[in-house]
C-alpha cells in the first residue's frame, strides 16, 4: 500500500501539488469562516440535573439568567444620590439592538439584594433577546464598549457570562496571532538547524501550515452541526503545525538517508513511503484514536478537542503521505541545497545518540531506579493538586471583565445574579415537605437568603442566593451539600453553581471509559505494529509516569503560584483547570505514543536485519534521536509559544503540553526505553505464535 502511495507521487508529482495546491486555497478561504461560529462555553453537562433546571426555567417560564451585570458605583455617593444617573444609563441600556429588558436597584424600588455591601453601588441586570453565544457575546461587547467607563458622577463596571465570553474570545484571537507570529519564525529557525539546509527545512512547513489550514476548514463544516468551543483553535494550530513537523520530519530525513545510501530519486521516495509512510500512518492512527477519546466527554468544550484533533490528524497524516513524497519526488538532490550547517547533511551511522544508548545499558537497573526516583521528587507536588474550572480569573487581571468581576465579589453579599435555582413538581401535594426544605435550605453554610417559592402550574421554584463563588470548589461542595439534605420527591438543583458541581462530575465519571479506550486501543495498535506484548504495556507505564511528573509541575506552578512573573503573570486561584488538565493528559499522552512508534519502528528493522537487542537499540537510537529529539524541540516550541496567553488555561495548556513532550522525547526515549530494552532483552519481541500472525509485516 505505502509503497504504491510512492509509486503515485512519484509518476504523478506535478499532479498532486497541483491539486494539494489548490485544495489548501478552497481549504483556506472556506475555513476562515470558522472564527465567526465558535463559542467561548461548553463547559456544561447537557444530560445533568441542572440542565433540565435551565431547561423548563427557559422553555417553560421563558426565565433567562442577565448576559450583562452593570455595577454602577457611585464611590462614596449613596444609592439615592446617584439615582438619576443609573436610571439615565439603565434607560440608554435598554434602548441598545439585541437587549431584552432591564432590572435594577433603582427600577426594582429599591431593592437591597440589589445593592451593595456600603450602600454606594447597584446593580442594573441587563437580558438579551438571543441566548446563542455568539451573538450574545457581541451584543455583550458592545455594551461593555459603550458603558464601561466614567459617566457623569459614576463610574460603571460590566460583568456577567456573555462579557467574559466576549473578553475570552477577543483575548484568544489576539493571542493566537501572536503565538503564530513567534512559532513559525523560530521553527523555520529550528528546522533549518536539523536540516542543515533551508530547502530541506521549507518542506515540514508546508505540511504543518497545510494542516492548519485544512483543519480550520473541517471544523467549519462540524461548526455547522453542532458547537464548537474558540478554545478548539489554539489546538489546531498548536497540534497542525507540530504534527505536520513530525511527519514531515521523519519522511525527508528518511528520504535524504535513502539518498545518500546511493538510491535514486524513484527509489529513495518508495523506499521512505514504505518505511517511514507506515510509521506516520501507524502514528497518526495512535493518536487520532488516543485524542478522539475526548469524544466521549459530555461537555462540547472537550468534545471539539476531539473533533479539532481528528481534522489535524487527517489534513496532516494525507499531506505528509501524498503532498510531501510528490514535492521530494520533485526536488530530487535538490534537497540538500541552500546549505547552513555541513554536519547534518549526511545522516551517520554512529554517533552521541548511540553511544549514550551503550552507556544506559551497560547499567540499566541503576539507570532506571535513579530516574524513576528523580521522576518521583518533580511529581512529588501533585500531592497538593486541587481541581475547579475557568471563571473571569483566568483573563489577565487588568482586563475590565476581570476588574468588574472582582469588584463585584468584593463588595456585594451574594451572587445575586447566579442564584440557585431548585425546581420542585407537584407543588401542591408537597406544600409541607416544600417548607421543610426552604427552611433546611437556609441552614445551609453560605445561604445568605432563599427566596420564597413560586408556584407556576403546580411546580414550585426555588432560589437562594449564596455567597460562594458559583465556579469553585467551595460552591460545589456547597451544591452537593444541598442535594443531600431531605428533599421532596422529583427535586431538580440548578443554577450556575449546579452547572459547575454536574461538570465535574460528569468529567469524572467519563474519565475511566477514556482511559479504558485508550489503553486498549493504544496496546493494540502498538502490538500490530511491533508484534510485541512486553512493549506495548511498557509504553503506557512510561507515558502514566511522564504525566505524573507533568501534572506535577503544573500543580507547583499553578496552584503553588511559583514562577508565575516569569510566565507572564497570572491570577492564582489555587487550583488547576479540570478540562485543561484533561486535554493536556490525552494530548501529551497521544504525542508520547508518536514519538514511541518512531523510535521503536527504526529499532524493530534492526532486530529485524539480524541484530541484537544492544545494538538495534544503539543502532534505532542513533538513526531515530535526532529526529525525535528535533521533532520534540520544535513542538515544544510551538506549545511554548501559548505560554505568552494572557488566557491562563491557554498558558496552562501550553506549558503542560511542551513540558510533557520534552521530558518523553529526552528522560524517557533517551534513559528509561533503552535501560527497560536492555533488561528485557529478547523478552521485548515476546508475543504467543497465535497472535504473532496478526502482527505488520515490515
Amino acid at each position: 500500500m505505502f509503497a504504491r502511495l510512492g509509486h503515485l507521487a512519484v509518476r504523478r508529482k506535478m499532479l498532486v501539488v497541483v491539486a494539494s495546491a489548490i485544495i489548501v486555497g478552497i481549504a483556506a478561504g472556506l475555513g476562515s469562516l470558522v472564527f465567526a461560529r465558535l463559542s467561548s462555553g461548553g463547559y456544561s453537562d447537557p444530560g445533568s440535573d441542572s440542565a433540565k433546571v435551565f431547561t423548563y426555567l427557559h422553555d417553560t417560564l421563558g426565565v433567562k439568567d442577565p448576559g450583562v451585570v452593570l455595577i454602577v458605583d457611585g464611590g462614596k455617593a449613596r444609592l439615592n444620590e446617584i439615582g438619576s444617573t443609573a436610571i439615565k444609563i439603565e434607560s440608554a441600556v435598554r434602548k441598545e439592538h439585541g437587549v431584552q429588558r432591564t432590572l435594577s436597584y433603582w427600577s426594582a424600588g429599591n431593592a437591597p439584594e440589589l445593592a451593595s455591601k456600603d450602600g454606594t453601588a447597584g446593580y442594573i441586570f441587563v437580558y438579551l433577546t438571543s441566548t446563542q453565544s455568539d451573538k450574545a457575546t457581541k451584543i455583550a461587547g458592545i455594551i461593555q464598549s459603550k458603558y464601561d467607563k466614567q459617566i457623569d458622577n459614576v463610574r460603571v463596571y460590566a460583568t456577567g457570562y456573555s462579557v467574559f465570553g466576549y473578553s475570552v474570545n477577543q483575548k484568544i484571537a489576539k493571542d493566537l496571532a501572536k503565538a503564530e507570529s513567534i512559532a513559525i519564525p523560530l521553527t523555520f529557525i529550528a528546522l533549518a538547524i536539523v536540516f542543515g539546509g533551508l530547502f530541506a527545512a521549507g518542506m515540514p512547513l508546508v505540511v504543518g501550515i497545510s494542516a492548519i489550514l485544512g483543519s480550520f476548514f473541517l471544523v467549519w463544516l462540524i461548526s455547522l452541526t453542532t458547537d464548537v468551543s474558540i478554545f478548539a483553535l489554539n489546538l489546531i494550530t498548536g497540534l497542525g503545525l507540530g504534527l505536520g513537523i513530525d511527519y514531515a520530519l521523519l519522511i525527508v530525513n528518511r528520504f535524504r538517508e535513502e539518498l545518500h545510501a546511493g538510491r535514486t530519486v524513484e527509489e529513495s521516495v518508495i523506499k521512505t513511503m514504505d518505511t517511514a509512510g507506515r510509521t506516520v500512518f501507524f502514528s497518526g492512527l495512535t493518536v487520532a484514536v488516543t485524542l478522539g477519546s475526548l469524544i466521549l466527554f459530555p461537555q462540547f468544550f472537550l468534545k471539539s478537542f476531539a473533533y479539532a484533533a481528528l481534522a489535524v490528524v487527517f489534513v496532516a497524516v494525507t499531506g505528509a503521505l501524498t503532498t510531501l513524497p510528490a514535492l521530494l519526488a520533485i526536488a530530487g538532490p535538490r534537497i540538500d541545497k541552500f546549505v547552513v550547517r555541513k554536519s547534518a547533511i549526511t545522516p551517520k551511522e554512529d554517533g552521541r545518540w548511540a553511544a549514550t544508548a551503550r552507556l544506559v545499558m551497560r547499567r540499566p537497573l541503576i539507570i532506571v531506579l535513579g530516574t524513576l526516583s528523580l521522576l518521583a521528587i518533580i511529581a512529588a507536588p501533585i500531592r497538593g493538586a486541587a481541581f475547579s474550572q475557568v471563571d473571569d480569573r483566568v483573563l489577565p487581571k487588568s482586563d475590565k471583565a476581570t476588574i468588574a468581576a472582582q469588584l463585584q465579589r468584593d463588595r456585594f453579599p451574594g451572587n445575586e445574579a447566579n442564584p440557585i435555582e431548585i425546581i420542585i413538581p407537584s407543588a401542591a401535594v408537597q406544600a409541607a415537605a416544600i417548607t421543610t426544605f426552604s427552611q433546611n435550605l437556609a441552614t445551609i453554610p453560605g445561604i445568605i437568603h432563599v427566596i420564597p417559592p413560586i408556584i407556576n402550574s403546580d411546580i414550585a421554584r426555588i432560589q437562594a442566593i449564596s455567597n460562594a463563588g458559583p465556579r469553585t470548589p467551595t460552591g460545589e461542595k456547597q451544591i452537593n451539600a444541598i442535594r443531600t439534605i431531605a428533599a421532596p420527591s422529583g427535586t431538580l438543583v440548578g443554577g450556575v453553581a449546579a452547572d459547575y458541581a454536574d461538570s465535574q462530575n460528569g468529567i469524572a465519571r467519563t474519565l475511566p471509559k477514556v482511559f479504558v479506550w485508550v489503553g486498549l486501543s493504544v496496546l493494540l495498535l502498538l502490538f500490530l505494529f511491533t508484534g510485541s506484548i512486553i512493549l506495548p504495556i511498557k509504553a503506557i507505564l512510561l507515558n502514566f509516569i511522564s504525566l505524573t511528573v507533568t501534572i506535577g509541575v503544573l500543580t507547583w506552578i499553578f496552584v503553588d503560584g511559583h514562577l508565575a512573573n516569569l510566565l507572564g503573570g497570572f491570577a492564582i486561584t489555587g487550583t488547576l483547570d479540570t478540562s485543561t488538565l484533561v486535554l493536556v493528559a490525552v494530548l501529551a499522552f497521544g504525542l508520547s505514543m508518536d514519538y514511541e512508534l518512531f523510535l521503536l519502528s527504526r529499532i524493530k528493522e534492526e532486530h529485524l536485519a539480524g541484530k541484537g537487542t544492544i545494538e538495534s537499540v544503539a543502532t534505532g537510537l542513533q538513526r531515530s534521536a535526532r529526529i525525535i529529539s528535533a521533532a520534540a524541540v520544535l513542538l515544544a516550541i510551538v506549545f511554548a509559544t501559548f505560554i505568552t496567553s494572557g488566557v491562563t488555561s491557554i498558558k496552562m495548556m501550553g506549558l503542560g503540553i511542551a513540558f510533557a513532550i520534552l521530558l518523553d522525547a529526552t528522560v524517557v526515549r533517551g534513559l528509561l526505553v533503552p535501560a527497560l530494552m536492555r533488561l528485557f532483552g529478547e523478552a521485548n519481541w515476546w508475543a504467543p505464535k497465535s497472535l504473532k500472525r496478526f502482527s505488520l509485516k515490515h
